[in-house]
């Protein structure tokens, strides 16, 4: 059997809710451009969410781009949990 390796992918999002009405993707990539969004997340003190589903529903959107409602929820169980990484209250 020859199994080839599945390739990193990785989706940035961007949250701004004074402006946004719901998290745009701000980067996506795979391979060298996956591993570079995730170091810079890390770099930056940016929570890391490993969800390959997620990561592929996301990934076939364009950037700048709002997430889709069918992943509202996930999206917002992420947000709080950076929020709460961080020290902040969720933005109202």
């Amino acid at each position: 059997m020859n199994t080839k390796p599945k390739t990193k992918k990785a989706v940035a999002l961007k949250y701004e809710p004074e402006k946004d009405q719901a998290p745009k993707v701000a980067a996506k990539g795979s391979g060298h451009i996956a591993e570079k969004i995730i170091a810079l997340a890390r770099e930056h003190g940016i929570p890391v969410k490993d969800d390959a589903d997620l990561v592929e529903v996301l990934s076939k959107l364009d950037l700048q781009a709002e997430i889709p409602p069918s992943v509202y929820v996930v999206v917002a169980e992420l947000l709080a949990f950076a929020y709460a990484m961080n020290g902040k209250k969720r933005p109202r």
